[in-house]
């Protein structure tokens, strides 16, 4: 099954949008949620527990000749890392746990929009976002705390949650566009 751009582009718009919609009608609310985030157990245990389950999944669908008769160890000497991680680094593991969606998610934003660059320049745009998915990713996952600090400085106050959400949502819904209108 491959996934078309124009149907990822719109549920990732729709995705990153609807939470903003509730930090703009709710804003105490909302910066009360997101300051919980960066140490919120069950966010960790979801968010590492999907990360590592989709990481050994593309693992799994590549054809790695080289490895051709290590892939089974691999693939659960990875699953066991990633199980391991909620077990033994429980310290910011919803940052951890993020990055690394971040990071695969980011892989699929690229491979499924490496076709239609070709088609529409509109593409660059997504796979800009991509690359800072990758950046915002490698840098949350060596210091982990700055994702804190971010969150911390971005819901001081109800001003800064409403204009955070608002830019949010715009790109959001401009990302959801692209997916309905250009690709």
């Amino acid at each position: 099954m491959t996934l078309k751009l124009s149907t990822l582009a719109v549920l990732l718009g729709l995705a990153m949008g609807l939470p903003q919609i509730y930090g703009i009608l709710k804003p105490a609310a909302f910066a009360a949620a997101v300051r919980r985030f960066p140490r919120s157990l069950p966010w960790g245990y979801s968010l590492m527990l999907l990360g590592t389950a989709w990481f050994v999944w593309n693992l799994s669908q590549e054809s790695i000749s080289d490895f051709a008769a290590w892939k089974t160890p691999l693939l659960g000497a990875f699953a066991a890392i990633g199980i391991g991680t909620c077990v033994f680094v429980q310290d910011f593991l919803a940052v951890r746990g993020l990055a690394i969606v971040m990071l695969l998610l980011a892989k699929l934003m690229v491979d499924t929009g490496r076709p239609s660059l070709p088609v529409t320049s509109w593409v660059l745009v997504f796979q800009a976002f991509a690359y800072v998915l990758v950046v915002a990713g490698i840098w949350f996952t060596v210091s982990p705390w700055r994702l804190r600090d971010m969150l911390n400085w971005g819901t001081a106050n109800e001003q800064r949650v409403k204009v955070g959400c608002g830019l949010r949502l715009a790109f959001a819904l401009l990302i959801a566009l692209l997916g309905v209108a250009k690709f």
